[in-house]
């Protein structure tokens, strides 16, 4: 193949698309007179000009935009593929982000029978945020709500979302409240980021909500949860995650309407992904599929 000399390939897409000489130099670890030379035996070879002086900067000549259009792709795509096969040769360690509600109920608890089955693999476990999306320069896995339906990602159910009001029966007793007769609208409820949640629950439900909602309201999923285990109100949760509280009967369901039936948790990763990183997808979709 007849290519151009590399380190000027790099120095001309760093300046092009950080349009700085000194930016450049700063990103490749060289002076900005050893990007100036570069680019310039990057015209000489082509025998194009690529770059023009603009102000106290520099700009793309018509050549120079065509070029880095052509180029910039392909070294992104090289360096894409090149960050993959380090991180995958010889792979001892996998990077698992994983929202709270599923990292304190599920991850961590089962992360021990993991490493007794796999002990040469290190997992390091990273908190995600419930918006943030797969990431494989920095993630071989993520554990979020919501499926990854872009290309090149595989997305695999772990827990339906299908959220129900739940309570300690410890909260029921100090009410005199049955599990089959808690009036709700009179109930103390706990709130996951808004009231809006509970809102969809009693239009669902074909009842009429309090006029003014009220009740604490949690940033954090897991504060919610410490919360309704505790025995200070209602919570609409979804169930299948706190499948082992329910089993056990630390929490009982008060109700059959649910919402966000059609949502759900995903183990997400990358289509391409290798042998320890579907071990752990494996391993852990069966700890979520377990009875108790």
């Amino acid at each position: 193949m007849h290519l151009p000399p590399l380190n000027a390939l790099r120095a001309f897409e760093a300046t092009a698309r950080l349009m700085s000489l000194s930016k450049a130099g700063d990103e490749l670890h060289v002076t900005h007179a050893a990007i100036s030379h570069q680019i310039k035996h990057l015209e000489t070879w082509l025998g194009r000009k690529l770059l023009q002086k603009s102000g106290r900067g520099v700009a793309l000549t018509t050549a120079g935009s065509e070029y880095y259009l052509a180029i910039s792709g392909s070294l992104a795509a090289i360096a894409h593929a090149t960050g993959n096969m380090r991180r995958d040769h010889d792979m001892r360690s996998i990077t698992v982000g994983c929202i709270p509600s599923i990292a304190s109920r599920w991850l961590v608890p089962a992360l021990p029978s993991f490493q007794e089955n796999d002990p040469a693999l290190d997992v390091r476990i990273v908190y995600a945020r419930a918006e943030e999306r797969f990431d494989d320069e920095s993630l071989d896995v993520l554990i979020t709500m919501g499926e990854d339906l872009s290309g090149g990602r595989e997305s695999r159910l772990l827990f339906s979302r299908r959220n129900q009001p739940v309570a300690s029966i410890h909260y029921l007793a100090k009410r005199n409240w049955g599990v089959d007769d808690v009036p709700l609208a009179a109930a103390d409820l706990l709130h996951d980021e808004s009231v809006e949640g509970w809102k969809e629950w009693f239009r669902k439900a074909g009842l009429s909500a309090p006029e003014h909602i009220r009740g604490p309201i949690f940033q954090d999923f897991n504060m919610l949860a410490t919360a309704v285990i505790a025995g200070h109100g209602i919570a609409l949760c979804p169930v299948e995650v706190f499948r082992r509280e329910i089993d056990r009967g630390d929490l009982v369901i008060l109700s059959d309407v649910a919402t966000a039936e059609n949502q759900g948790y995903y183990v997400i990763t990358n289509s391409w992904a290798k042998k320890p990183v579907r071990r752990f997808i494996d391993w852990f979709t069966n700890e979520c599929r377990s009875p108790g």
